[in-house]
């Protein structure tokens, strides 16, 4: 059996919870600096302008659903700190969990 589609798994989420997402954003500089040096390039789009294009695609999508998507515009310097310090690789769950973090300092998602 196939696993449920993110979107199917949010649809099917009580509408009346406030989900909140981060959604990893880059100016082209940081995008490109940060995939510079990710262990994982593979996961990044050919250029900029594709990221860009599924980035907004992907918050749209969130937005339809119900869900609150908040960018959180990467700070490379920060980024690799973050690495740094807490042992991490620069990859898409080292990204990812970097945007969790910082958002929910500095958002109440009522967890």
């Amino acid at each position: 059996m196939r696993k449920p589609t993110l979107h199917q798994r949010l649809s099917a989420k009580n509408r009346s919870q406030s989900l909140v997402v981060g959604v990893t954003w880059y100016t082209e500089d940081t995008w490109a600096r940060v995939r510079a040096t990710a262990s994982d390039p593979e996961c990044f789009e050919a250029s900029f302008e594709e990221w860009k294009a599924m980035a907004v695609k992907a918050r749209r999508e969130f937005q339809r659903t119900g869900v609150l998507a908040l960018e959180y515009q990467i700070v490379p310097e920060d980024f690799f700190a973050w690495c740094a310090l807490n042992n991490q690789e620069n990859n898409s769950t080292s990204r990812a969990e970097f945007v969790s973090e910082r958002l929910s300092a500095v958002h109440n998602t009522g967890a």
